[in-house]
C-alpha cells in the first residue's frame, strides 16, 4: 500500500467508478463473508510447531456476551509471522477456556483457521457455557501460549439477578495521553466494559502530543490496521480487554472526524467515502470482540444489537453513524435553519430506529439501556446577541427524531430508560425531558455522560464553558472536565453512576479518585446526586 499522504489522496480524493467501487466493496465484502470459510480454511489450516517471538503482542480480548456464550479474540502479529514467511498461510490457532485462572479445570477448547484476509484476527465464539460464570481463556499457537483473559457469562434471562458492575468510556485519543484509567478499570474485575466509539483516531489533533501516531491520516484498510495496532500496543488497553468481557460500538473517528452515512468531513465524494467506509468497518471487526454483523457487504455492516442480563438489565446498543442523515446548518454550533427543522432528518435510519422501538416495546427488564454516542439531552446555548444555537452533531441537531424516541419511550412505558453517552470529552447527568424548553415537563429517562479516556489532555475539573452550559440546561445535573470513565453498579432498586477521575493523563500512573455519584431510583427516572 502507498506509504504517503499524497499518493493515498491520489486515490481518495479523485473520482472513483461505480464498478470500481462495487468491485472493492464486494471484495473486503467476501473477506467478512465468513460463512462457509472456516470449513474451507480448517481443512487447508497449517499447524505451526514453533515460533521465535510471540505473536501475541495485541493481546486477548472477549465480548458480546450471553448467558450461554462469548466472543474470544486475538490476532497474530504481522511482524511476527512476516518474520518465518507465514503470514499469507492459512493458520491453526487454538483456544481454551478453564473455570480457574490455573487452567486445571479446562471446560472447552477448539481451534480457529487465522486467514491474512482478515489480518489473522481469530474470533471464537465459545457456546454451551453456564450463566452468570467466570472463565479464563488462553491462545496457542506453536509453541506460544498467549496471556489469559477473564471474561464472564450473562445472567439467564428470566434470573432475578440481584447486582451488576460495569463501566463505560470512549474517545482514547492514543497522541493525547496515557491510558491509565484503563489500568484502574482493570482493577476492578467488572461483570463487563462498554466502549461508545472513538477507539482509535484517524488523524492528529491538537498540538501538545505526548506520544505519536504513525503516519498521517489514515485511508485504506492497511492504514487502519495500522492505526488499531498502535492503539493495541498500550499495555493498560489490553490489561483492561483482558479484565472482562466488552460491548462495543463506533462513532466517527473510527472512520472520518464527524461523517455522516456516505458523506465525509471534507471533499471527499460519496463514493470515496464508502471505500473508506468499507476498510475502516472491516478494520473495526478484525480488532474488536464481536460476532460478525449479519447483513454486512463491504461499506454496510450493521452493529446494532441488543444484550440480556438476567431481568436485572437489557442493553440496546445503538449506532448513530452509518445511517444519519448530515448534520445541518453546516455543522457545528448554529442557530436553527430550515435544514434543521425538517422534521424526516434521522440519525438511526428506518430500520434501526424499527428495531429500537421493538425493543422498547417489548422491554420487561428492571433497566434498560441505550448505548450509544451523542448527547441525548438538550445542550444549547447562546450567542451575544442572545440568539439561541444548536450542536448540531448530537441529538439536539435532529430534533424531531429525539423528541419522538423520548414520546415513544413514555407512551409504551419502557422501564427505567437510562442512556449512556461518550463523544463530548467530559461528563454530564441529566434528565431527559418531553420538553427541554420547560423544567416541569415530565421526566422520562435519565442520562449518564462519561469523559473521554484521553482525547482533549489534562482536562480540567470545570470550565467557564461547561457552566455556561449548565445555566442555559436546568435539567443538567452535573459538568466535568476530567479524564477517566464512569462506573455503574445495578440493583433491583437503584442505579448508581461512579464519575471516576484521573489529574493527569500527560504523565502515566496518576491515581483515580470518584469525583461525583449520581443515582436513580427506579420507577423514578431522573438523577439524583447520591
Amino acid at each position: 500500500m502507498p506509504n504517503s499522504r499524497s499518493s493515498q489522496l491520489s486515490v481518495f480524493h479523485r473520482p472513483v467508478p461505480r464498478r470500481q467501487l462495487l468491485k472493492v466493496g464486494s471484495g473486503l465484502g467476501l473477506a467478512l463473508s465468513m460463512g462457509a470459510l472456516p470449513a474451507i480454511a480448517h481443512s487447508a489450516a497449517r499447524r505451526l510447531t514453533s515460533l521465535s517471538n510471540d505473536p501475541f503482542t495485541l493481546g486477548v480480548a472477549s465480548g458480546d456476551p450471553t448467558s450461554d456464550s462469548v466472543v474470544l479474540w486475538t490476532r497474530l502479529a504481522r511482524e511476527v509471522l512476516s518474520e518465518i514467511g507465514v503470514y499469507n498461510d492459512v493458520l491453526e490457532v487454538r483456544w481454551e477456556m478453564a473455570e480457574d485462572e490455573n487452567f486445571s479445570r479446562i471446560v472447552r477448547t477448539g481451534t480457529i483457521a487465522s486467514t491474512s484476509l482478515l489480518g489473522h484476527s481469530a474470533h471464537a465464539e465459545v457456546r454451551g457455557l453456564n450463566p452468570a460464570s467466570v472463565y479464563y481463556y488462553r491462545w496457542h499457537i506453536g509453541n506460544v501460549t498467549s496471556p489469559a483473559g477473564r471474561t464472564k457469562t450473562a445472567a439467564a434471562a428470566n434470573d432475578n439477578n440481584t447486582r451488576f458492575e460495569f463501566a463505560f468510556a470512549s474517545c482514547q485519543q492514543y497522541e493525547h495521553g496515557f491510558y491509565t484509567a484503563y489500568q484502574h478499570m482493570a482493577e476492578e474485575q467488572l461483570d463487563l466494559i462498554v466502549h461508545l466509539g472513538d477507539y482509535i483516531y484517524e488523524r492528529s489533533w491538537g498540538e501538545n502530543l505526548v506520544r505519536a501516531h504513525e503516519g498521517p491520516e489514515i485511508l485504506d484498510l492497511e492504514d487502519y490496521r495500522a492505526r488499531y495496532s498502535t492503539y493495541r500496543s498500550d499495555r493498560d488497553l489490553l490489561a483492561a480487554h483482558a479484565s472482562a468481557p466488552w460491548v462495543v460500538t463506533w462513532d466517527d473517528h473510527e472512520v472520518d472526524n464527524n461523517y455522516a452515512a456516505e458523506i465525509a468531513e471534507d471533499d471527499q465524494t460519496p463514493e470515496q467515502l464508502l471505500l473508506r467506509r468499507a476498510a475502516a468497518y472491516q478494520a473495526f471487526y478484525e480488532f474488536m470482540p464481536i460476532r460478525l454483523p449479519v447483513g454486512r457487504q463491504g461499506p454496510n455492516m450493521p452493529i446494532h444489537r441488543r444484550l440480556r442480563f438476567g431481568k436485572l438489565m437489557e442493553m440496546s446498543v445503538l449506532d448513530t453513524r452509518q445511517y444519519r442523515s448530515d448534520q445541518a446548518c453546516g455543522d457545528g454550533r448554529k442557530q436553527s435553519c430550515a435544514e434543521h427543522q425538517d422534521s424526516s432528518r434521522t440519525l438511526l435510519g428506518a430500520a434501526q430506529k424499527d428495531w429500537l422501538y421493538n425493543s422498547l416495546a417489548t422491554a420487561d427488564a428492571t433497566w434498560n439501556v441505550l448505548a450509544q454516542q451523542i448527547m441525548m439531552a438538550s445542550l444549547r446555548s447562546q450567542d451575544e446577541d442572545g440568539n439561541q444555537l444548536w450542536p448540531m452533531d448530537i441529538w439536539d441537531g435532529y430534533p424531531y427524531e429525539r423528541q419522538e424516541l423520548l414520546q415513544y419511550m413514555d407512551e409504551v412505558q419502557t422501564p427505567n430508560p437510562v442512556v449512556l453517552t461518550g463523544d463530548i470529552h467530559s461528563n454530564w447527568a441529566a434528565d431527559l425531558k418531553l420538553d427541554f424548553d420547560d423544567l416541569s415537563s415530565k421526566t422520562v429517562g435519565s442520562e449518564f455522560v462519561g469523559t473521554s479516556i484521553t482525547s482533549g489532555g489534562d482536562g480540567q475539573d470545570m470550565t467557564d464553558y461547561g457552566l455556561g452550559l449548565l445555566s442555559n440546561n436546568p435539567h443538567v445535573k452535573f459538568y466535568n472536565a476530567q479524564r477517566g470513565y464512569v462506573k455503574a453498579t445495578l440493583t433491583p432498586q437503584n442505579w448508581l453512576s461512579e464519575y471516576k477521575v484521573v489529574d493527569k493523563v500527560t504523565e502515566a500512573g496518576a491515581p483515580i479518585q470518584v469525583r461525583k455519584r449520581f443515582a436513580v431510583e427506579a420507577g423514578r427516572p431522573g438523577v439524583q446526586e447520591a
